[in-house]
């Protein structure tokens, strides 16, 4: 029987680097949503992840485009036993190039990183912990069933990550029993209800906690889930707070009863609607085709795009 880290291990060696953003955001976000495709009556938590993680990804769009003129300042000369008359003169064009630079770059890089960059990779590492944390349990339940959940579990899980998989496997062995089980379908939604409570209250909190005032404004700010393409309807914290408490700080989607008092009362009901309605063709399956095939965004291009361009106006190696 694999072990817990055995899963993580399979899962991570498909994911790109934690340095690539953009790139491992995007395989984490399409895991979730092939897990939802492949079964949407089971893997409702994962459904829901799938949009959270793509919505985050939005932000480390973001963080790649405020990293990218960074490399500018950073040369890859060839050793002088190579150089050649063609290295000598790439090498002046890139000083001068970076010399007259330095200044803005240092600046932006400076102002970037104290505003956004440091609480955007706090986001991004919540976001590869909730993945760590229970992209391995899904895939064990998905190939080995409750058995795997229940061997490698951990003590500090029992209690919610256990337990959301305990009440998923009872559900679906009730229907497997009687597929008019009218209770069944109850207990797999409440399951996997359990998980998101889990990864809020549990997993995410050490890095919410650490971001910046700034940070964690921002964050409330960008916190909606949008299921089915249109911003309208979706479930934004803003409306939930209120402008007063949202722009005042006293209510934060950072904090754990803020953010499950909103998920409770908006994003549960909107995601029942919207996974009762699911149906192949339907806007949310468009959405989750497009994250499991990891179609990039015109956000998600850019970001991929300005890092080469840098290094080509630097004239970098590589």
């Amino acid at each position: 029987m694999p072990t817990r880290e055995a899963w993580h291990d399979h899962l991570e060696q498909q994911l790109p680097p934690t340095s690539a953003f953009v790139a491992r955001n995007r395989r984490i976000t399409s895991f979730y949503a092939r897990w939802y495709l492949q079964e949407p009556w089971l893997f409702k938590w994962s459904g829901m992840a799938a949009f959270a993680s793509d919505q985050v990804g939005l932000a480390l769009a973001i963080a790649e485009v405020l990293r990218a003129p960074r490399d500018l300042l950073v040369a890859n000369a060839a050793p002088s036993t190579q150089r050649g008359l063609l290295d000598v003169g790439r090498d002046l064009y890139s000083q001068l190039f970076t010399l007259a630079l330095f200044i803005p770059v240092t600046l932006h890089s400076s102002l970037s990183r104290q505003l956004l960059l440091n609480d955007l990779d706090l986001l991004k590492q919540g976001n590869d912990a909730i993945f760590a944390d229970i992209g391995w349990a899904h895939a064990a339940y998905a190939q080995g069933g409750l058995r795997e959940i229940e061997a490698n579990v951990r003590d500090g899980e029992r209690e919610s990550l256990l337990v959301g998989f305990q009440m998923i496997d009872e559900g679906v062995q009730r229907l497997t029993a009687d597929p008019n089980d009218q209770e069944a379908p109850k207990l797999i939604s409440q399951g996997n209800v359990a998980l998101l409570r889990h990864e809020q209250m549990n997993t995410l909190p050490t890095y919410f906690d650490r971001m910046s005032d700034f940070g964690r404004s921002i964050a409330s700010v960008g916190a909606w889930m949008n299921f089915e393409g249109n911003p309208i309807t979706s479930p934004w914290f803003g409306s939930h707070a209120g402008p007063f408490s949202l722009f005042t700080g006293n209510k934060s989607v950072t904090r754990p009863a803020d953010r499950w008092e909103w998920i409770e009362r908006d994003v549960l009901p909107k995601w029942a609607a919207v996974d009762r309605a699911y149906c192949e063709g339907s806007p949310m399956h468009q959405r989750l085709v497009a994250m499991a095939n990891e179609s990039p965004t015109l956000i998600t291009q850019a970001a991929t795009m300005l890092g080469p361009l840098f290094r080509s106006l630097s004239l970098q190696r590589g």
